[in-house]
């Protein structure tokens, strides 16, 4: 009955958190390490207490009243693996990103590669979930000695006891076939793919330092104390896009490092894996700071996997050095499509405030005017952003779709809010609402931005030429277009570094096809050959700058995206 009397208690004390953890002021502040003390010391009766308790923890450490309230939160997580309660609840709270718990997720190659690199022990094969388990025998042939393959044709072992027959006696299964996967005699592309067809399941096991959102922070963080109401509002976009960040910085590479290691980690327990992220070019780091404590750790792609056009970005979100979300940013043409997410702890803080930030982010970086929104991130065959609500979550702001259907269903929804105040859009409309790119304009509407130039056209353009050109010889073609582009452009290709002659080879085709250059002055055929090597350049933002300032070069991508 003790035992009773003393979950309950806990219970209580956990809503009482929960309901005090967004005030700020007054006595918030002694009331919030009062009821932290107290839950220290009580064991949560479910995995749902244990749960929301964390979840608290994190937030509170994201948006603290003061220094005792941080160092009472922080003392909480540092514990938290070894509360009794966590541990009694563990394999059901596995995937949760929590210290203590495990983490079942196939990630890309990349991200494996990187796993296996820091935690080599605590990377497994999930077996039970293998799918195509089988495919590995296919395979070994290709990832052991050619002197081992005898064995290979003559004993029938399953694929789960070659891994263990072959992985060294301190190699875990996972570690040995991703290992050997690098090892593979083929390119970063042909290596990738042919992982990522055996979709392998990986488990992470619990470590001291493994991944985990528990212990996710940036130590080098100023933190900025909560002692105001959050920013709650949704603030004005034009005011916000044209508000520079207070300050822009360059770090250093091992500096990069040590974000590009924490935002792997934020995804990681997340289960998430996301390209930007999988190729970040720790030669490109920026920090971003917005005042109040919220930074964005900014990352530019390695030249090996840019994009031949636009260019691609990602933004951790820090709040005084946590991570409260991310941002995937596609920039060219002077506009921004933008990816913005929040992970679910932080959604009912500053998501509107945040946004406005990063459009003011986007803004400074690169230039952008407009701004537009996917399908997918509004919620198109996408359950957690139409649970979120994400489509009106932009329209409120200030976006709009521009595909007629979708405009004739917007207007009949706001209709039936007006004659009914209660009204809300089922999941089905939301999903149709959501099947059309959304757009906002600080400087009046155009058609010649991210999402509505149909950038593909000039891939498929491309693809003709070389094929008719050259059919199957396309390496012989692409060395043959590198050097009459030199020549068109005035280029020596012998004083280039290799990515600049990447980058150079990879539009060289392009150049090839481009209406009028021919015609183009001396000076406008220079000028886009600095745009073309700045593809190749340590960040990708001069190369954006650079394209959108050549008006020639801009309006001939233009007319072959629009097939003239």
């Amino acid at each position: 009955m003790a035992a009773r009397r003393k979950t309950v208690r806990a219970i209580t004390l956990l809503g009482r958190l929960e309901r005090l953890k967004s005030t700020y002021g007054g006595d918030a502040s002694s009331g919030k390490r009062e009821l932290l003390q107290r839950l220290d010391r009580r064991q949560l009766g479910t995995l749902g207490q244990v749960a929301r308790l964390h979840e608290v923890l994190c937030f509170l450490r994201a948006y603290p009243d003061d220094r005792r309230v941080l160092a009472a939160v922080e003392r909480m997580l540092r514990g938290f693996d070894g509360r009794r309660d966590l541990r009694r609840h563990a394999a059901k709270l596995a995937d949760t990103g929590i210290a203590g718990t495990r983490i079942h997720f196939p990630f890309f190659f990349f991200t494996a590669i990187w796993l296996a690199g820091r935690w080599p022990e605590h990377l497994h094969i999930d077996w039970s979930e293998f799918e195509n388990a089988e495919k590995v025998d296919d395979l070994l042939q290709f990832l052991v000695p050619y002197s081992e393959t005898p064995g290979l044709d003559m004993v029938a072992y399953t694929p789960r006891q070659w891994l263990a027959k072959l992985k060294g006696p301190r190699e875990t299964d996972a570690t040995f076939l991703i290992r050997r996967f690098q090892a593979l005699k083929a390119d970063d592309f042909a290596r990738e793919l042919m992982y990522e067809n055996l979709d392998v399941p990986l488990l992470i096991t619990p470590g001291s330092d493994t991944p985990a959102r528990t212990r996710a922070k940036d130590a080098g963080a100023r933190v900025v104390y909560q002692t105001a109401p959050l920013m709650r509002a949704r603030p004005d976009l034009m005011t916000e896009v044209e508000r520079p960040p207070v300050a822009v910085r360059t770090v250093s590479r091992a500096r990069g490092e040590e974000l590009a290691d924490l935002m792997r980690g934020a995804m990681v327990t997340r289960e998430r894996d996301l390209y930007t992220f999988s190729h970040a070019n720790a030669n490109d780091v920026r920090m971003v700071d917005c005042g109040g404590g919220l930074q964005f750790a900014c990352f530019g792609t390695i030249p090996q996997r840019r994009l031949i056009l636009e260019a691609l970005y990602g933004f951790l979100s820090l709040k005084n050095g946590v991570p409260i979300g991310y941002v995937l940013a596609s920039s060219l043409f002077g506009s921004t499509e933008v990816a913005y997410n929040v992970f679910e702890s932080f959604r009912d803080a500053e998501a509107g405030a945040v946004f406005g930030r990063v459009l003011g982010t986007a803004r400074h970086l690169f230039g952008a005017d407009a701004f537009a929104i996917d399908p997918y991130q509004l919620g198109y065959d996408n359950e957690e952003g139409l649970q979120s609500g994400a489509w009106w979550f932009y329209y409120k702001f200030g976006f709009r779709p521009i595909h007629p259907y979708v405009c004739k269903l917007v207007r009949s929804e706001l209709r039936k809010m007006k004659r009914n105040p209660r009204h809300r859009s089922s999941v089905e409309t939301l999903n149709e609402l959501a099947s059309e790119p959304m757009y906002w304009y600080s400087e009046g509407p155009r058609s010649d931005v991210m999402l509505r130039l149909p950038l593909g056209q000039i891939g498929l353009k491309i693809s003709r030429y070389l094929a008719k050109r050259f059919g199957a010889e396309r390496e012989a073609g692409i060395e043959t277009c590198a050097q009459e582009a030199a020549r068109a452009l005035g280029v020596r290709l012998t004083g280039l570094n290799r990515n600049e002659r990447l980058a150079w080879a990879r539009w060289s085709p392009l150049v090839r096809i481009l209406p009028g250059v021919g015609r183009w002055s001396t000076a406008d055929r220079r000028a886009a050959a600095r745009v073309i090597l700045a593809k190749g350049a340590r960040r990708e933002t001069d190369f954006v700058e650079l394209f959108d300032r050549h008006a020639r070069l801009r309006r001939a991508v233009v007319r072959l995206a629009r097939g003239r």
